[in-house]
């Protein structure tokens, strides 16, 4: 299938990140202005306007009134306190409710419909590591939406976050610290600790874990939930996951990189995630859909870098599968219909009006 050409202002979001990254335009730079970017690079205002929106949203450059758009990105940043105000975003959608679960009505459709296309197929056991309708799925809905690229062997489908946290314990092994979040979800602690985990409490800052207690750790793996953070609701900022990227970049140790409630984001495009960025392929990717379709779909993912699939297979990947094939068959349907899509998109555009 041919691919959809990328719109003028990601294109130019993009470079200019780039040009940020790699040291071109230093910490503190004034960007060029909005006539200026338009004259030199052959687009309207308009996309001009929405390419300095998305570099300010992700913590790449701030607005300062009638001075211009200037980097507020360093990589200097790294181990050092941060004393930086925190990036304003959009509020975080309010409690989940009834009016947030997949309308009834279509995933009742979706249902029929898998029930006659599959038929008797549904009761067959799926592979271990989940039905490849789903996972194919998940690759081509992570390639669209969280800039992920990955094959579908690198995705294991298990029934929720808690599920899944306990095979990377079993993969990694319990002979490692943790490092997690503090204060954090609750469940992370008691299921490593379950497992027999020894746990390092790493508080938080304004825009994710404090740098002195990040490198002050003797954790060898760092469970993040860089987009939202629960209870706090603190979202890391692009420096912070830089930072995170330059921690883990020592091979033996790894992130477990929870995207918790990353759907609901208001911005106009969801932060990069850390596995998209890690040049070290040793980041774990998670998310599930219990938010985003409903809390009684115990369907999480797993996205594996390459180096660990066969590691996976060889200490996890006996355990059967724990989602039944019609919920994946459903789910993979949803995706690809683009149902899914329209129901998270719906619901952005909902609290966008309300924030």
């Amino acid at each position: 299938m041919e691919q959809k050409k990328k719109p003028a202002y990601l294109a130019l979001y993009e470079s200019l990140r780039q040009e940020i990254l790699s040291g071109a335009r230093p910490y503190g730079s004034r960007l060029p202005s909005r006539r200026s970017l338009s004259r030199d690079r052959g687009v309207s205002p308009v996309t001009a306007d929405h390419c300095f929106e998305l570099l300010c949203e992700e913590g790449y450059a701030e607005a300062r009134p009638k001075s211009g758009y200037f980097v507020i990105y360093r990589e200097s940043d790294s181990f050092s306190p941060s004393t930086r105000s925190p990036i304003p975003h959009a509020a975080p959608a309010a409690g989940i409710s009834l009016q947030d679960f997949f309308p009834f009505p279509a995933l009742a459709r979706v249902m029929r419909r898998v029930l006659a296309d599959y038929g008797e197929s549904i009761l067959v056991k799926p592979p271990n590591n989940g039905c490849a309708e789903l996972r194919e799925a998940l690759c081509r809905y992570l390639a669209r939406n969280r800039g992920i690229r990955v094959e579908p062997d690198q995705i294991v489908i298990g029934s929720g976050a808690e599920y899944l946290y306990g095979l990377v314990v079993e993969m990694l092994g319990n002979s490692r610290i943790y490092g997690i979040e503090s204060p954090s979800y609750e469940k992370i602690e008691r299921v490593y600790r379950s497992k027999g985990v020894q746990c390092d409490y790493l508080p938080l800052g304004q825009d994710g874990i404090q740098s002195d207690a990040l490198a002050a750790t003797h954790a060898s793996v760092l469970h993040i939930t860089p987009f939202r953070s629960f209870p706090s609701l603190v979202t890391a900022s692009a420096s912070k996951r830089g930072e995170y990227l330059r921690w883990v970049s020592r091979p033996d140790r790894f992130i477990v990189e929870d995207d918790y409630a990353s759907e609901f984001s208001l911005l106009r495009k969801v932060e990069e995630t850390v596995f998209a960025a890690a040049p070290m392929q040793n980041v774990i990717y998670m998310n599930t859909f219990s938010l985003t379709v409903s809390p009684s779909f115990r369907v999480g993912y797993m996205v594996l870098p390459r180096r660990l699939v066969s590691v996976f297979g060889l200490k996890v990947g006996f355990y059967s599968c724990s989602v039944p094939a019609f919920e994946q068959y459903v789910l993979a349907e949803l995706l690809d219909s683009g149902d899914f899509e329209r129901h998270i998109n719906r619901i952005r555009r909902r609290e966008r009006k309300q924030a």
